[in-house]
């Protein structure tokens, strides 16, 4: 199979995924659009669903916060403390083109089943969802 054709029927898997998951908890989400990107909304996080095709991963992404523009080192070993053990399979990273904190979480595409698919996805919302008023109240928010 070519690595486009893995990218489409990698796509359609993930797609079939998300519907199976909209139809078990009665919500409609949207299919991947071309660049392979939805986005899911549980809790009050908001998961963004990538297919990255070149890469061969799967990555859900969740905005959190800005980057504050205070007390940056005491932002950052908190993050980094809670990536310890309290992130489970997400972790948090920045992004340095707009400087912005996001949950993610991403894995292979190769293998992944909808029990894997499913528990990403909610780790990455129970995360987000725990965690971005949180770190919003402590180190404000710049938005």
């Amino acid at each position: 199979m070519s690595t486009d054709e893995n990218a489409v029927s990698y796509r359609k898997l993930v797609d079939d995924y998300i519907k199976k998951f909209g139809d078990e908890v009665g919500v409609e989400f949207a299919a991947l659009d071309d660049d392979g990107y939805t986005k899911v909304k549980r809790g009050s996080a908001i998961i963004g669903i990538n297919v990255l095709e070149k890469e061969g991963v799967l990555l859900f992404l969740s905005a959190i916060m800005k980057v504050p523009g205070t007390r940056q080192i005491e932002f950052y070993r908190k993050l980094l403390e809670l990536n310890f053990l309290r992130t489970s399979d997400g972790a948090f990273a920045i992004d340095a083109q707009n400087d912005y904190l996001y949950l993610r979480a991403f894995r292979g595409l190769a293998g992944i089943d909808y029990i894997e698919f499913v528990d990403m996805l909610d780790t990455v919302a129970q995360v987000a969802d725990e965690w971005d008023d949180k770190l919003k109240e402590e180190f404000g928010n710049d938005e």
